[in-house]
């Protein structure tokens, strides 16, 4: 099973150090209400400002985080030290929090860039020097703006979103697990657990239509993922078995066979690297909740998902400014 190496993780590093500080080209997202909003990327996101758009910029911090706890002694490990710790500056989590309260920024990035958010805090506790320390510090309360937000939301949030894409339900709750242990409400891992089950514990005998053409999340091995980390460990199996019945024979097969990128210099057909690169991480999970007569299968799937995208995570900017998170979810979470 492929794992990550101080060589890739020097060369992930790299692509993300190329990336996290480049602010054009770049796609915002807010909602104008008057000229006075018009100001460029960095004036608006003093940290998150590059890497194409806000979510890539925040999970390209994750990777650099991740990646220096990881493999502190690789060749990039110092230029890392050195952009987190202007990165996470007081008066610049100021900045970014003022663009939430903005009129009409409640919606800003909901839900995929709240749960990548989270995720990044998450890592950054995990680091036990003094930067780490206080980059933790600092952060925080950006974090706690978005766990807040979380919470108002996920009780009126009826139905899932089950696209491949941003919008995805289960991915957010995913990555918001992670921070469940460090949130300042007692609750939030209950909430986000109660959605889970509220989403998805009917769901019986999946039949995937995917993938479709832009996607970088499987709704369906995602959701499952989901579930793993919702359901004590023999109701989890339960619903598996039951969702996913026929995993031993390779079925359904269209979330066995990775899929097919034509074009990588369109951002939105690179997203299947994404999806290549994503299903290697479920599976990754969920090969060791499968039944024993699958789980070589699974292994083998991650495999195949892998070596077909790997090899494409640098070359044209649409993929290299956010895949490189993506493949290191794959190799190491």
């Amino acid at each position: 099973m492929l794992t990550m190496t101080p060589a890739t993780a020097a060369k992930f590093a790299e692509i993300a150090l190329g990336h996290v500080g480049r602010e054009f080209p770049n796609k915002l997202d807010q909602v104008l209400t008057d000229l006075a909003d018009l100001q460029s990327p960095r004036a608006l996101h003093p940290i998150f400002y590059g890497s194409f758009d806000w979510h890539s910029s925040v999970h390209g911090h994750w990777l650099l985080a991740r990646i220096l706890r990881r493999f502190p002694n690789i060749g990039p490990a110092p230029a890392i030290r050195a952009w987190l710790d202007q990165a996470f500056a007081a008066d610049k989590v100021a900045a970014e929090l003022a663009f939430l309260a903005r009129p009409l920024a409640e919606g800003f990035e909901r839900p995929y860039g709240w749960a990548w958010l989270l995720m990044l805090q998450a890592e950054l506790a995990q680091h036990e020097d003094a930067d780490g320390r206080r980059w933790t510090s600092a952060l925080r309360p950006l974090a706690r703006a978005f766990e807040a937000r979380f919470l108002a939301w996920l009780p009126k949030a009826t139905y899932p979103v089950r696209a491949g894409t941003h919008g995805n339900s289960a991915f957010a709750l995913i990555l918001a697990h992670h921070y469940a242990s460090l949130a300042a409400d007692a609750g939030f891992a209950d909430a986000l657990k109660d959605a889970g089950r509220r989403w998805f514990a009917q769901d019986r005998d999946a039949r995937p239509f995917e993938p479709s053409g832009n996607d970088f999340l499987s709704p369906t091995l995602t959701e499952a993922d989901c579930m793993r980390l919702t359901l004590a460990p023999a109701d989890f199996a339960d619903w598996f078995a039951a969702f996913l019945p026929d995993l031993a024979r390779g079925e359904p097969a269209t979330l066995f066979a990775p899929a097919f990128v034509s074009d990588r210099s369109d951002g939105q057909i690179a997203h299947l690297d994404g999806l290549n690169l994503s299903r290697a991480w479920n599976w990754r999970h969920l090969a060791d909740a499968a039944p024993v007569a699958a789980r070589a299968r699974l292994d083998e799937a991650v495999e195949r998902h892998l070596d077909a995208a790997l090899p494409h995570v640098a070359g044209d900017y649409m993929g290299e400014h956010w895949l490189a998170s993506f493949a290191l979810l794959a190799l190491d979470d």
